[in-house]
């Protein structure tokens, strides 16, 4: 039964099964479902026809958009951006003839992070914080943190902002982001932001 109350709103044509925690402003669009026992932060956005599967854990501020299933066994932290149609998966070998659920896999998908439209990630991998993962990518691999991914299977093209800015490094591995003005270092193949 879908519901609205002072805390969330839901659309009258959503459904929301019992045992979910849904957090102060965040809000549910046409036709999605939200299985038992989901946890959802404050200030998420869940746009039309969206399946969040039971246990599935969303942080704050968590948008996903439309046409998209987030299956069991799949964690997303806070500010992560889901783009429309993209696919998780949760079993590696599939078989409809064969009950598979006490063998999903893992998927965490850390804070701030993005992934594209029509993206397929497949279960048991960690795409790191603010990493951007490219529309049609098809990740089977771990993502590192700020990293930039795309292609089928899924490369890694360069180091982004938490903007989402291509990171252009200097001699020095010091990179700022066009729109922020912030500064990223790298070294040993991975970034982080440089403290002031």
């Amino acid at each position: 039964m879908s519901e609205s109350s002072a805390q969330y709103f839901a659309h009258e044509s959503a459904v929301i099964d019992d045992g979910c925690k849904i957090g102060e402003g965040t809000k549910i669009w046409h036709f999605s479902h939200i299985m038992p026992n989901c946890e959802i932060g404050k200030r998420c956005n869940i746009g039309q026809n969206v399946v969040i599967s039971p246990g599935v854990v969303l942080g704050e501020n968590v948008k996903i958009q439309n046409n998209v299933s987030v299956y069991s066994g799949v964690i997303c932290e806070d500010d992560v951006f889901l783009g429309p149609s993209m696919v998780f998966t949760n079993v590696l070998n599939p078989r409809s003839a064969i009950n598979r659920r006490g063998e999903y896999q893992k998927t965490l998908v850390q804070k701030g992070a993005s992934i594209g439209a029509n993206a397929t990630i497949v279960c048991g991998h960690t795409i790191g914080a603010y990493a951007l993962i490219g529309a049609g990518a098809v990740v089977t691999k771990d993502v590192p943190p700020y990293a930039l991914v795309y292609g089928n299977p899924s490369k890694q093209h360069g180091w982004v902002s938490e903007a989402g800015h291509k990171l252009i490094f200097d001699e020095n591995n010091m990179a700022a982001c066009p729109e922020t003005g912030e500064r990223y270092r790298l070294s040993n193949n991975s970034v982080t932001k440089a403290s002031i």
